[in-house]
C-alpha cells in the first residue's frame, strides 16, 4: 500500500536570493526606509531580542506598560542592566500622553522609551506618534512593539528605532517568522556596547551575519515553510494595498463598536480615538462569567475570547483582525451575540435587552 505524505511536510527551500527581495517588499509595502530584518521564531523571541540588544548597564529606560506583554518588555530591559522607570496604564486602558509627559519632563536623562502600539488583548492603541515625538525631543530611541498594529494601523516606522512587527495578527500571514524594522540610530546605539553575539537574542549578530553580508542566505535552518507563507501573505498584501487594510480593520472595529452600541451594550473602551482596530471588549456582564460566554458562543456562531491578563475574566472581547477584518463578518458575529444573550437572558434578567439585532 502506498502511503501517501502531506506536501505541507517537505516544503522546497525559500532560495538564498529571495530573502533581500521579501525584506525590500516588507520595507516598501509599511513605507520605512529602516532596515528590515527577520528573526527566525515568532514575535515574542523578537521582543525579547529588541530589549536585550538595547540594554545595558547605566542606561535610562522609560517602558511604558498597558499590557503584559509590556510588563514583561520592562522586565527583559531590566535584566540587561538598565534602570527601568515602569509607566503603568490603568489596568485594560490607554496610556495618557500627559503622565508619558510628566514621567519624561521628571527624568534628567532617557536612552529608551518603549511602548505596545496596539493591544489586541484589550482593545486599546496608545497615542504612538505623540509618544514617539516626546521621546525624539528628550534625545531617546523609541522601542515599540507594534506585533499586532502592523497593517491595522497607521505606522511611521521612520519615526521609531527598533520597531517588531508580527505577520500573524492584522497581515494574516504565519506565525512562525517576524521582522523588526531598525534604524541606524538604533543600530549605532547597539553597536556602541556589548551585546550578546553568539545569540538567537542578538541584533548586532543577526546584523553582522546577514546585513554586513550582502543579505543573501539567512544563517542557521530557517523555516522553508514560514518563510514561503511570510512571502504569500505579504504579496496578498500587496495586492489589496496597506492603506485599504487599515481601512477595511477600521471599517470592521467601526461597525462592532456601532453594533454593541445599538443593542445596549457597554464598550470598555467608550472612546473610538483610543479603541484598536484589531479587537472590540465588553465589560462581562455582573450576573455571567466570561468562561459562560464564551463557552456558549460557539454554538451561536460567534467567536469570543478572553482579553489578556490583568483583565482576564473581567473583559471579553471581539476580534476583528486579518482575514476576519471585515463588516460583514462582524454583524455575523454582533448578530449572533445578540441570539446568544437573548437565549441567556431566560436565566438573567439583567442582561442587555438585544431586541433591536436583527
Amino acid at each position: 500500500m502506498t502511503q501517501t505524505w502531506n506536501a505541507l511536510l517537505d516544503p522546497p527551500d525559500f532560495p538564498a536570493d529571495r530573502y533581500a527581495p521579501l525584506a525590500d517588499r516588507i520595507a516598501k509595502f509599511l513605507g520605512t526606509r529602516n532596515d528590515i530584518v527577520f528573526v527566525q521564531a515568532e514575535a515574542v523571541l523578537a521582543l525579547e531580542a529588541a530589549a536585550t540588544s538595547l540594554s545595558r548597564p547605566g542606561m535610562v529606560v522609560l517602558n511604558i506598560a498597558t499590557s503584559f506583554y509590556g510588563t514583561t518588555v520592562g522586565a527583559w530591559l531590566r535584566r540587561g542592566g538598565a534602570a527601568v522607570h515602569q509607566l503603568n496604564a490603568e489596568p485594560g486602558r490607554p496610556i495618557t500622553l500627559s503622565a508619558v509627559a510628566k514621567t519624561l519632563d521628571d527624568l534628567q536623562r532617557v536612552d529608551i522609551v518603549a511602548c505596545t502600539h496596539g493591544e489586541s488583548s484589550t482593545g486599546v492603541v496608545n497615542p504612538l506618534d505623540d509618544i514617539a515625538a516626546l521621546a525624539r525631543a528628550k534625545g531617546a530611541l523609541m522601542l515599540v512593539d507594534a506585533v499586532a498594529s502592523a497593517g491595522a494601523h497607521t505606522l511611521n516606522l521612520d519615526a521609531l528605532d527598533v520597531t517588531i512587527i508580527g505577520p500573524q495578527k492584522a497581515l494574516a500571514g504565519p506565525a512562525g517568522v517576524s521582522m523588526l524594522a531598525c534604524s541606524e540610530r538604533a543600530w549605532a546605539h547597539m553597536s556602541s556596547g556589548a551585546t550578546p553575539d553568539a545569540s538567537l537574542l542578538s541584533l548586532t549578530g543577526i546584523k553582522r551575519d546577514w546585513l554586513d553580508r550582502g543579505r543573501g542566505a539567512l544563517p542557521g535552518t530557517p523555516p522553508a515553510l514560514e518563510f514561503w507563507a511570510l512571502d504569500a501573505a505579504i504579496a496578498r498584501a500587496e495586492s489589496e494595498g496597506l492603506d485599504n487594510i487599515i481601512a477595511r480593520h477600521h471599517a470592521a472595529a467601526m461597525a462592532t463598536r456601532q453594533a454593541l452600541r445599538n443593542l445596549g451594550v457597554p464598550l470598555w473602551i467608550e472612546d473610538d480615538a483610543h479603541a484598536s482596530h484589531l479587537a472590540t471588549t465588553i465589560t462581562v456582564p455582573e450576573t455571567l462569567d466570561a468562561d459562560t460566554l464564551i463557552a456558549s458562543a460557539p454554538a451561536f456562531g460567534v467567536k469570543m475570547n478572553h482579553a489578556g491578563p490583568p483583565m482576564r475574566g473581567r473583559l471579553i472581547r471581539f476580534d476583528h483582525m486579518g482575514r476576519g477584518a471585515s463588516t460583514e463578518t462582524a454583524a455575523a458575529c454582533i448578530a449572533g451575540f445578540a441570539r446568544m444573550i437573548r437565549a441567556l437572558k431566560q436565566e438573567s434578567g439583567s442582561l442587555p435587552d438585544c431586541s433591536g439585532a436583527d
